[in-house]
């Protein structure tokens, strides 16, 4: 990635470009569901005032992905890893990779010893980079998500 490339933590002056880059991909392959609705119109209540983090990859100072870290309690989880979305006209570009890469090390940052996610089989291309990243695939808990059908784990060491 060149200099003009930046990954910054979340401001309200990128709360439409979040949600705007999450719906893109949700309403593409799923339907937005009403936990999304909860996330994308109210990051900072949802997310952030829970001691959760955003974070914004800008490219030439223009948001082209995003990913959160959701505070979690259950089955001994820290975080979620969620809310994922790059732009489709930079996707290939090894962003989705370097967000990741960045939110598990603020996830480490933060004290979290194991961090999941949730997702679909058909996003191939997440999934993959899931893997990269270190996560495996774990017994599925129960979910919000109607969508969701493979949840991963990565232990932060």
């Amino acid at each position: 990635m060149d200099a003009s490339f930046t990954i910054v933590p979340y401001s309200e002056a990128y709360k439409d470009a979040f949600r705007l880059l999450n719906e893109e991909w949700i309403i593409k392959y799923f339907q937005i569901e009403e936990m999304d609705r909860l996330a994308l119109h109210n990051p900072k209540g949802y997310i952030l005032d829970k001691g959760g983090y955003i974070a914004v990859a800008l490219l030439n100072e223009r948001p082209v992905g995003v990913c959160a870290l959701i505070p979690c309690i259950c089955n001994g989880y820290d975080f979620e890893l969620s809310k994922m979305g790059v732009s489709p006209a930079v996707q290939g570009k090894g962003i989705g990779k370097l967000l990741g890469q960045h939110i598990i090390e603020k996830a480490k940052q933060l004290g979290a010893k194991k961090i999941f996610l949730e997702s679909n089989r058909k996003l191939a291309p997440a999934l993959s980079l899931y893997k990269k990243l270190g996560f495996v695939e774990m017994v599925k808990v129960k979910s919000p998500y109607a969508r969701s059908d493979i949840q991963m784990e990565l232990i932060l060491g």
